[in-house]
């Protein structure tokens, strides 16, 4: 019996002692305090520019057929099918003119070599 008063007298004094314990935490505000300034909108959505899409190009060359991929005009990759066979891919790997192919499922090692300025 006495452990039921004993759990009963913690029980109660449980939210007693987390009142005081808040109570202590309040802090007054200082006079000098000012309110912060809205937000701001968050940035309109860019709309993308059609001319950065690649452009395709079918060529059949017997009984080959070569997809040619261009943006801006530039060609930076091809699919060709042969007749009888598995297609590959040609990716351009550099501006002067070296290609590389790839017909499986892991693609060739490119190393980046990004165009800092046009002139």
């Amino acid at each position: 019996m006495r452990l039921h008063h004993l759990f009963l007298l913690v029980l109660l004094a449980l939210p007693i002692a987390s009142f005081t314990a808040q109570a202590a935490d309040k802090k007054p505000v200082p006079a000098d305090v000012e309110p912060l300034p809205e937000a701001l909108p968050p940035p309109g959505v860019i709309e993308a520019n059609p001319n950065d899409e690649p452009e395709v190009t079918i060529v059949k060359k017997g009984e080959t057929t070569v997809e040619e991929y261009r943006v801006h005009g530039e060609l930076y990759m091809q699919k060709v099918t042969p007749a009888n066979g598995k297609p590959y891919y040609l990716m351009k790997q550099d501006q002067e003119g070296g290609w590389s192919r790839y017909d499986g499922p892991a693609a060739p090692l490119v190393i980046p070599k990004w165009v800092i300025f046009r002139f």
